[in-house]
């Protein structure tokens, strides 16, 4: 079928759309801006919620190790009591026969002490490390369903950042830090008992003053906990442009651009030190305020206990252990401040990770969406209209179809739409009007991870893993045999090349296959397609990094695998599509024409321009010394290309 759109939108409604977006557009910067220098409050409520089912999840490991605390910390009780008995019975009433009993319980307890501490440590941090990389897993798989559109918006050290720093905070709150708070407050209440037994006025005093420090703890690091999170948030920037500069580096080096990009990194590194300045700030002042209650209990001791003892009302014993005590009290309340510090990183760390994961999937809606056992590869667009921006549509009322075995091609000038067509294709995006259809069901009603089970794609952008040539092969398949993976490579052309390395198949390619060049990527991720056995086939100029030779080679070979399979091809050398069962010039989000490439020529339309340009610049261009595999062009027809 030959023929041209007409614009469906008018030039006063596009205008009107653009104004109201921009103005929509300017409404959100603003309001970014303003929130940029506010510190996000923390969803303390939220994070607790997260962490109580965190620590239900962990409760044996948890129950064990607080068990194993409750026996340590009764046992640490035992040589402080013992120093009463040893200055008021073995030394102040000569009661000599009690010194080695008392010794050999002292012996004991601190033997059990130690035990019970090491088995603690070895449950905890086991339960912790546990705890750790679950949650890592359950981030990672929940940020790998997420909308391709996310990951457009957000850089990878970010997420990076979420996964693997925001994660680790949770040791504390299945670990030694909330083992630490809990055993502190037993060992507190315990001493507080035995406080009270020894000298109820002044151990009244000494809660005054603990209680008064912990309620400023309290207010301390609810003011800092927001800097705790936005500390995570700095980091996660810095780390995402640092990891862009490091996988950019040849670029960087290629404009020297160096001093930029150290310049650009110092900016970040300083504001994450001024953020964790601010908050050494107030740690430190918590340090200081514990250094002042110590010396306020222990002029208390000195003021009261000094003269009780002088009176009589107490013995030296009991003074000697009251100190001991007032020490185990006070320990835990201090200890709040390092504690306090950690656990609060931790529930900064918990509702960064909780914000994520409230985020909706991919795949939130396949369980009511309808099975997709096979797929004959039918493809059908009706009425679709796209937009990434409310009021700018980027396609506008597309309508084709796409039988099952047929090629189409998408050509067009660079942002016509043609990669948007095929992330609608890819089910990467949704369309904002009309339906996708897939052997005639709504694609939106179709399980995504069986349809995207039967596609092939070779974007234009290839990604390698950094593994051996035949694991990137078989990434679409990996239960593939090796013989079907030479296969694919012979294909794609691939096979002559990978047999010259030393290793063959088994030769690591490096990050994103940086040991390989461009054209040797570009093969291998055709065979990568190609093992896949797809219905749907994309391809995003899958032969624009290879030579003449290739090019023909990989033609042919996909020319043979298109039956049964559908094809979308994206291709600025319309040289590569001629065989394709239809083509559809796309401009400014519409089909401009459609057809055959006879049919198009004919029509001596847009695609007629496009094609007599490219013909002409490709006849014309610098070429080296047997690189040009096309045929001489004579000299009337490029009198005729120039003439038009």
């Amino acid at each position: 079928m030959i023929g041209r759109t007409d614009d469906k939108v008018g030039p006063r409604a596009r205008r009107a759309a653009q104004a109201r977006a921009a103005r929509e557009g300017a409404a959100t910067e603003k309001a970014g801006a303003a929130g940029a220098g506010a510190k996000k409050k923390v969803d303390t409520k939220a994070a607790w919620r997260d962490a109580r089912a965190l620590m239900w999840q962990h409760r044996r490991a948890l129950g064990i190790g607080f068990s194993l605390m409750m026996v340590s910390r009764v046992a640490g009780l035992v040589l402080p009591l013992s120093s009463k008995v040893l200055i008021d019975e073995v030394i102040g009433k000569a009661r000599h026969d009690l010194l080695w009993p008392l010794a050999l319980v002292a012996t004991l307890a601190t033997m059990v002490q130690a035990a019970t501490g090491f088995a603690l440590s070895q449950v905890i941090s086991v339960a912790a490390q546990r705890a750790i990389s679950d949650m890592r897993r359950r981030v990672l798989n929940h940020i790998s369903r997420l909308p391709v559109r996310y990951f457009d918006e957000h850089q990878t050290g970010v997420l990076i950042s979420r996964v693997m720093n925001d994660a680790e905070g949770i040791r504390n709150l299945v670990g030694t830090g909330i083992v630490q708070l809990v055993g502190g407050v037993v060992t507190a209440v315990l001493a507080l008992g035995v406080l009270v037994w020894l000298n109820w006025v002044m151990t009244l005093v000494i809660v005054v003053i603990l209680a008064a420090f912990g309620g400023g703890m309290a207010v301390a690091f609810g003011r800092l906990r927001p800097i705790f999170r936005e500390r995570g948030k700095i980091q996660a920037e810095v780390t995402g442009r640092l990891n862009e500069t490091l996988g950019g580096i040849r670029v960087v080096k290629a404009y020297g651009t160096e001093r930029r990009e150290q310049a650009t990194f110092a900016k970040g590194v300083h504001r994450l030190f001024r953020n964790i300045a601010s908050s050494i700030t107030g740690v430190s002042a918590t340090t200081s305020a514990s250094t002042v209650v110590i010396g306020l209990v222990g002029l208390l001791i000195l003021g009261v206990g000094g003269p009780a003892v002088i009176a009589g009302t107490m013995t030296l014993g009991d003074l000697i252990t009251f100190v001991f005590f007032v020490g185990l009290l006070a320990a835990p309340v201090v200890g709040i401040a390092s504690i306090g510090t950690q656990i609060s990183e931790a529930i900064a760390g918990l509702d960064r990770i909780r914000e994520i994961r409230q985020m909706p999937t991919e795949v939130d809606e396949d369980a009511r969406r309808e099975p997709l056992p096979t797929m004959r590869g039918d493809v059908a667009f009706e009425d679709v209209w796209f937009e990434y921006r409310e009021g700018l549509p980027v396609l506008k009322d597309i309508r084709f179809e796409a039988p099952a075995g047929s090629t189409t091609a998408l050509v067009g000038s660079s942002g016509s739409g043609k990669s948007t067509l095929v992330s609608l294709v890819m089910a990467f995006n949704r369309p904002t009007r009309g339906r996708v259809l897939i052997d005639g069901r709504d694609l939106d009603g179709l399980r995504l991870t069986d349809y995207r089970a039967k596609l092939g794609v070779v974007l234009q952008d290839n990604f390698l893993f950094d593994g051996t040539v035949a694991d990137n092969i078989a990434f679409s398949r990996p239960s593939a045999a090796r013989e079907e993976i030479e296969a694919v490579a012979r294909l794609a052309n691939c096979d002559e090349f990978v047999r010259g390395f030393p290793q063959g198949y088994d030769t690591v390619v490096g990050e994103r296959g940086v040991k390989l060049s461009g054209g040797q990527r570009q093969r291998i991720a055709i065979a990568r397609a190609l093992l896949a056995d797809p219905s749907i086939l994309i391809l995003d100029e899958a032969t624009s990094s290879l030579d003449s030779e290739s090019e023909a080679l990989i033609q042919e070979a996909l020319a043979r695998l298109r039956g049964g399979r559908t094809t979308f091809v994206i291709a600025h050398r319309l040289s590569t599509i001629r065989s394709a069962d239809q083509i559809l010039v796309l401009e400014q989000g519409e089909i401009a024409e459609r057809g055959t490439h006879a049919e198009l020529m004919a029509l001596g339309g847009r695609y007629r321009t496009l094609h007599d340009k490219q013909y002409a610049w490709e006849a014309n261009r610098f070429t080296n010394p047997g690189e040009d595999f096309t045929t001489p062009v004579p000299k009337a027809a490029k009198k005729a290309a120039a003439g038009r």
